[in-house]
């Protein structure tokens, strides 16, 4: 039986502004790709034989994005192991093998990043057939690329003895990303294969090669798979035992220290879309090499990407140009800096903007609320919640709210008083008051809400009780 263990615990801080800590790149619609890459990852398994459920690793905050969009995709039977925060891939994958081998002990993982694209999904299902040939025999697998230019993006596996005339090869050792010169040499020599992050594996064969090779890591992740915490489709890992774990990959973890260790070199039509560069070689160019979508006037513009969300965006007389815009921010930078992006949001992060982590548009387990405006005192709202969900119970200590409904029919509780909203009616709702608005309908409602006061932060927030869980 083959697992795959999808790892959705990614930020993809170099596709901002679209790609944000709340909603990161793999959960992320992009113009030229259907459905979100999470969704990608998992579709394009479609047809391989002997396939269980997935398991998905991601970070606690985005659980309720990642149940929703497997939802969308019919997957009902999956399992999902929430990470407090992030410690790398071999924690990661440690804890989906004791997961798995708790259940059964036959059984191989395919771990597979949620964020990349593949074209070529025959010569993937193919490359999947022989890694599990050699899985069946106790080794361990990664997939490299086969490089088609000096990518310094990419981290790279340097090959060593051949194995079975050139299907595969044993590791020699993984490198960090290279310099352009260096990169050059890498692609000149034909020794190096880009790293994919994929893997294949028996899940006790990985376990017991960490715990040669990383016993720290092992110990921590055997310890915090003892303490999980079930709830529903969730599984919660302790934060308090797993703050003791070490970051570090699999690659350094295990894969360049163990004897099973092969690479099985790829060539697919891979990507893992780290930057907007990669987003411009995937799509479908005009005349002018542009990729454009959204509302975009052009002039004298060539082989450039430009994406509008909620604006016109107006280009003159620019060439090999990244320009994105979202309600919120604009990002415009010279295509081939496109990986420094990832300065610009440690900017916004030291600073403490509100752009590094949120769009104005946030999503939430019972629907979302989107900023409309904001000044000093007082923030507008647009508030949406589906049908059957409900806000938690709760109250505030700088600020009181006004609600407008402006469809559907709300279901207010305010302290002691319970009632209905219906299409233009709106209520307050007083600082320190016990709060809660409920859809019972068939349809979403939808409101306005003006909140008002000295602090307007979303963690002016008493959860007295709520149905998701959250604290």
């Amino acid at each position: 039986m083959l697992v795959p263990v999808v790892l959705a615990g990614g930020v993809g801080s170099r596709l901002w502004p679209v790609s944000r800590a709340a909603l990161p790149k793999q959960l992320v619609t992009f113009p030229q790709i259907e459905g979100s890459l999470f969704q990608n990852t998992l579709q394009r398994l479609s047809g391989i034989a002997d396939l269980a459920d997935p398991l998905v690793v991601c970070n606690e905050e985005h659980r309720f994005l990642v149940a929703e969009q497997l939802r969308q995709l019919g997957i009902s039977k999956s399992n999902i192991l929430l990470e407090p925060f992030g410690r790398n891939t071999a924690p990661a994958v440690a804890l989906a093998a004791f997961a798995v081998q708790s259940q059964s002990v036959n059984v191989n993982l395919l771990v597979l990043p949620s964020d990349h694209a593949i074209q070529d999904v025959e010569v993937f299902h193919k490359l999947i057939e022989t890694a599990q040939k050699y899985a069946s025999d106790g080794k361990m697998m990664t997939f490299g690329i086969v490089p088609g230019c000096s990518e310094t993006g990419y981290g790279y596996i340097q090959k060593g003895s051949v194995i079975d005339d050139g299907n595969a090869y044993c590791i020699q050792k993984f490198v960090e990303k290279p310099d352009s010169e260096t990169a050059l040499g890498y692609l000149e020599s034909g020794d190096y294969l880009w790293n994919s992050g994929m893997f294949m594996f028996g899940a006790g064969v990985y376990l017991d090669e960490l715990k040669l090779h990383a016993p720290d890591i092992y110990e921590v992740c055997s310890k915090a798979h003892a303490e999980l915490r079930r709830e529903a489709d969730f599984e919660f890992i302790p934060s308090a035992v797993f703050t003791s774990c070490r970051r570090e990959s699999i690659d350094y973890a295990v894969m360049e220290k163990t004897e099973r260790g092969i690479v099985i070199p790829m060539d697919a039509g891979w990507s893992d879309l780290g930057a907007w560069g990669a987003l411009w070689e995937l799509g479908e160019k005009n005349q002018q090499g542009n990729v454009i979508s959204g509302d975009v006037l052009a002039e004298g513009v060539s082989q450039s990407y430009i994406q509008a969300q909620s604006r016109l965006v107006a280009a003159v007389g620019m060439r090999d140009a990244i320009i994105v815009e979202t309600a919120d921010a604009v990002l415009v930078a010279d295509k081939a800096r496109a990986q420094s992006v990832k300065q610009i949001v440690d900017q916004l992060t030291r600073s403490k903007r509100s752009e590094s982590e949120n769009h104005t548009l946030v999503r939430r387990p019972w629907g979302s609320y989107e900023s409309l405006a904001m000044g000093e005192g007082y923030q507008v709202k647009h508030i949406v919640v589906q049908p059957g969900a409900s806000l938690s119970l709760q109250s505030h200590n700088h600020r009181a709210e006004h609600w407008t409904v402006i469809k559907g029919v709300a279901l207010i509780r305010c302290d002691d008083k319970e009632f209905e909203l219906n299409p233009n009616e709106s209520t307050f709702i007083p600082l320190g008051n016990k709060h809660r608005l409920t859809n019972n309908g068939s349809e979403t409602v939808e409101l306005i809400e003006v909140q008002v006061g000295d602090y307007l932060g979303e963690d002016d927030i008493v959860r007295f009780d709520d149905r998701y869980g959250r604290s």
